[in-house]
């Protein structure tokens, strides 16, 4: 269901003295998905919050494989695991240029009504782009 391939190159800062990408940023990568996984969409973070609405994550998690270093090229595959309802589910795998998998993760964010601070339903917007791709 709806799959996004997002290519990321692993920076100096991101990593250890060994060249070693220091674990909490493998979240980031995953964010990165998800952002591009939008966008591909034509919708945005930035665009969803001028509408009202926010998408804070309530849940994460990662399952580490391997050790993505320095100057890698990493592929960040992001896929939407069901149809939205009041939270919207990823599933992502991080994948380096030879082909290894380096970790598995998902996140789950919630739709947040920004003038009411209050969970809401997904944007009829976003079911509608995500029905007609899935055409």
């Amino acid at each position: 269901m709806n799959i996004n391939e997002t290519k990321i190159r692993v920076r100096y800062g991101e990593t250890d003295q060994m060249g070693v990408v220091y674990h909490a940023n493998y979240a980031v990568y995953f964010e990165v998905g998800r952002t591009e996984w939008l966008r591909q969409f034509g919708l945005s973070y930035s665009g969803m919050e001028a509408e009202g609405i926010m998408l804070p994550v309530i849940s994460l998690n990662i399952n580490y494989k391997n050790s993505a270093r320095y100057d890698d090229v990493l592929k960040v595959k992001t896929r939407l695991k069901k149809v939205p309802t009041a939270t919207i589910e990823f599933e992502y795998e991080l994948i380096n240029e030879k082909g290894n998998l380096l970790a598995t993760g998902s996140t789950i964010l919630a739709f947040i009504d920004m003038k009411r601070n209050r969970p809401t339903r997904c944007p009829k917007y976003l079911l509608d782009k995500l029905q007609k791709k899935s055409l």
